[in-house]
């Protein structure tokens, strides 16, 4: 009836049930103002009545035995004082039994013989194996756990353990454990029963009832966990195998998951070291249907504490052989457990080497044994795709990194690829993203090649387009994102020995020429100047480097920089790939490679007349050539020729007039190079400055016909400042005479347009350049003869 009832008949029934406990505590209260023994037995049993209703669900029972339970904390003050009722508290202790219901007798009783037990007129171990005995009287789950509940609060200060007063020659601690185990037991049944009461209709509700008893039950193993006196041995003997036994034989799924769950919380954490064998072959007993990997979790975290709070206790997990246990028990838990979804299984992993890592963090074999096992599990499900259970296996894999703070120490286990594998593409390139935060974060250096290609099979998912997933449908900033940290991650390998520094570079550009159109971009930049470090480590290291018996060549380098630079042009990438030509092309001058020089610097003209069609690009790309060219000493006069003749003829076929007039300009200093051993050509670079004068003129000409103005003289300027610089430098073929038409021209373009008005500005430039020149013929000595013929 009371199941099927409404929200509104429980309060009904609830406040019916308070009436009739505050009637009744009227009348007892007025019969203890009296000390009348007879009144105060006989309202206080009515009133306990109250307590034998069935229709009210465990939370409202609750608030009306709190109220029977205030009224019987006065009832037991009375009881104690003897000069009050005049009877003894033997007498007292038969007298109550006569009460007519069992339900109220067996309260009355626990409450007399709390007051027996302080009385020490008889052990206090009789009187307990009295009341939990007798209260197998009262079979209802729910007035059963209560009344129980009742029994075990009022004891519990009475309990003969060690350093009690009532412990004595007829009490021990055992009997004090006997106590609460036997509660413990007949509660625990009661509790139980509950799910096989009523219709199957109503076996939600059930639940959520059984749920809200089970801190009356739990409340027994917290007793037992703080009973003074139960020392390792007792635990072992008869505690823990009591409690399992009732655990394994209940065959309850809620009860058998919460009970262990107290277990593990209320008792020491050494204890359970040291019984681990028997709590693990409880959990494999467990109904299938019970959470066994949340209990073992649990278990394993406070063990994995017990083990970091300090050093001294590690000894003795290697004693007891904690991980060959915990392992077996985890392989038979999911070896038997056969529904167990697989966010289960590797939540037991991670757990598993959680605890490996703070107990064991020298044992790599252990930790690869954890990731064999996940490998092993993860195999037999066709495709990983709950994201609970990928989130795990990330963890997994992200804690030997955490741990040990050094990619390196992973890259030694392996299994760890292999369970890399079972990671879905994003989760992967997740996976991959951590390991190279990892290498940054610590610095860590990658100097072997095996341990590279290890490495890059990692991050696969970086570098490569796995499983034929389309690069575009990631988002351009994730994207960048993770090729800039490849790219970062390439300058982490390093070797100071070339051979092994060779074989690293060799495997980096095996990986990375996988990646694709979009990839190469970032990573080909890095991987060349890696590899041109290795050629100047080569260069400054001297001795004959070209041997045969060196495979480390700065030679055979730059043929592997040539094939990958290729492989970027064709991308197309054009200008990127002339860019690191020329940066090889230097360092093959340094090397005095000729040869070599020269085929990049012919490359680069190859992708500057072939590939490089926008005008801004040619511009940056001339420039780019003409310094490098500059920086370069190593060609012979032929070559150099070559190479100039072509940087100084497209210099002046480029689109727009003040643009080659500009990279004319800067072709004088192909011919005269301000060092020891440069080139001195004065009259040709003189040749390019008269050059860059004439288009100059040609483009303040177009100005004027197409915005009928000549428009500012910066170009002549500049042009201006080149002719001061050679002429500072020691130019023979530049004179003063040189430097004064063009001063004039340029004041002469500044004083008035072609319509004959006249200009009211000044170009700050040129203002700038006078002063220059001002100040150097102030100086006097041989710079200033050198200015005195200039007329300002």
């Amino acid at each position: 009836m009371r199941r099927l009832a409404g929200v509104e008949d429980e309060e009904k029934w609830l406040a019916e049930g308070i009436a009739g406990i505050q009637h009744n505590a009227f009348f007892m209260h007025r019969a203890l103002d009296a000390n009348n023994l007879r009144e105060v037995l006989k309202y206080s049993a009515l009133m306990l009545s109250e307590l034998r209703t069935s229709k009210l669900s465990p939370q409202k029972y609750y608030d009306l035995y709190m109220r029977a339970f205030d009224q019987l904390r006065q009832l037991e003050v009375f009881f104690k004082d003897e000069s009050r009722h005049g009877l003894p508290v033997v007498d007292l202790y038969e007298l109550v039994q006569h009460a007519g219901n069992i339900l109220p007798r067996m309260y009355l009783l626990c409450t007399v013989g709390s007051v027996y037990m302080k009385s020490k007129q008889a052990p206090s171990k009789d009187v307990l194996k009295d009341l939990v005995e007798m209260c197998r009287g009262v079979q209802h789950p729910i007035r059963g756990l209560f009344l129980r509940s009742y029994l075990a609060q009022v004891s519990r200060d009475k309990l003969p353990e060690i350093g009690s007063e009532y412990e004595g020659d007829a009490n021990t601690v055992m009997d004090a454990v006997e106590f609460v185990l036997q509660n413990f037991t007949e509660m625990n049944k009661l509790w139980v029963r509950i799910q096989h009461q009523g219709p199957g209709t109503v076996r939600e509700k059930q639940e959520k009832e059984r749920n809200e008893l089970r801190d009356l039950v739990g409340k027994n193993l917290h007793v037992l966990g703080q009973i003074e006196g139960v020392d390792l041995e007792m635990y072992k003997e008869t505690v823990l195998p009591r409690v399992l036994e009732q655990v394994v034989n209940c065959k309850d799924e809620l009860a058998q998951y919460y009970l262990m769950e107290c277990i593990i919380q209320v008792f020491p954490d050494e204890y359970h070291l040291q019984t681990l064998e028997t709590l693990l072959a409880a959990c494999t007993q467990l109904m299938p249907t019970v959470d066994t990997k949340i209990v073992l979790t649990q278990l394993m975290d406070r063990l994995s504490n017990y083990a970091a709070s300090s050093p001294d206790v590690l000894h003795e997990f290697l004693q007891v052989e904690a991980f060959a246990k915990l392992s077996n028990a985890i392989g038979k838990v999911i070896e038997t457990q056969i529904e167990m979804p697989i966010i289960g299984a590797m939540t037991l992993f991670v757990s598993l080497l959680t605890f490996t890592l703070r107990v064991h963090p020298d044992r790599l074999d252990y930790v690869d044994q954890i990731l064999g096992a996940c490998v092993v599990k993860l195999s037999s499900v066709p495709k990983l795709e709950d994201a609970r259970a990928m989130k795990q296996v990330v963890a997994l894999l992200s804690a030997p990194l955490e741990k040990y703070n050094d990619i390196v120490t992973a890259l030694t286990l392996s299994n760890y690829p292999r369970v890399m594998d079972h990671l879905d593409d994003g989760t992967n390139k997740v996976m991959a993203m951590l390991i190279i935060q990892s290498i940054m974060k610590n610095n860590s250096c990658i100097s072997t090649a095996d341990k590279v290609e290890v490495l890059f099979e990692l991050i696969k998912g970086l570098i490569k387009d796995l499983d034929g997933t389309d690069t575009e449908e990631l988002d351009e900033e994730d994207f960048q994102e993770e090729q800039n940290s490849v790219a970062r991650l390439i300058h982490m390998l390093d070797n100071e020995e070339p051979e092994e520094m060779l074989k690293i570079i060799c495997v980096v550009r095996k990986h990375l020429m996988t990646g694709g159109t979009r990839r190469l971009p970032f990573t080909v930049p890095p991987l060349v100047f890696s590899a041109l470090r290795l050629v100047r480590q080569l260069d400054s290291q001297g001795g004959d480097i070209t041997g045969e018996e060196v495979s480390a060549t700065p030679r055979k380098i730059f043929q592997i920089l040539n094939q990958t630079i290729e492989v970027l042009s064709s991308v197309p990438c054009p200008e990127l790939a002339l860019r690191l030509y020329l940066q090889c092309a230097e360092a093959a001058s340094d090397c005095d490679l000729e040869p070599v020089a020269y085929e990049f610097f012919t490359q680069a003209f190859i992708l500057y007349e072939e590939e490089i069609a926008d005008s801004k690009a040619q511009v940056t790309a001339i420039h780019l050539i003409i310094g490098t060219l500059q920086r370069i000493n190593v060609f012979g006069v032929e070559n150099r020729d070559t190479l100039t003749h072509k940087a100084t003829g497209y210099s002046a076929r480029l689109l727009k007039k003040p643009d080659q007039c500009r990279a004319v300009y800067a072709c004088s200093h192909l011919f005269w190079v301000d060092d020891i051993d440069g080139i001195k050509d004065g009259e040709r670079a003189l040749l390019c400055l008269r050059r860059a004068l004439r288009i100059a003129n040609a483009a303040q000409e177009m100005a004027n016909a197409t915005r009928g103005s000549s428009g500012p003289v910066t170009l002549f300027v500049e042009i201006l400042n080149k002719y001061i610089y050679f002429y500072e430098k020691g130019n023979p073929h530049i004179t003063p005479s040189d430097l004064q038409s063009l001063i004039e021209l340029i004041n002469t373009e500044m004083q008035s347009d072609d319509n004959g008005n006249r200009r009211t500005h000044s170009d700050p430039f040129f203002t700038s350049t006078l002063r220059y020149i001002r100040f150097q013929k102030q100086k006097g000595g041989l710079i200033g003869d050198k200015y005195d013929l200039i007329k300002l």
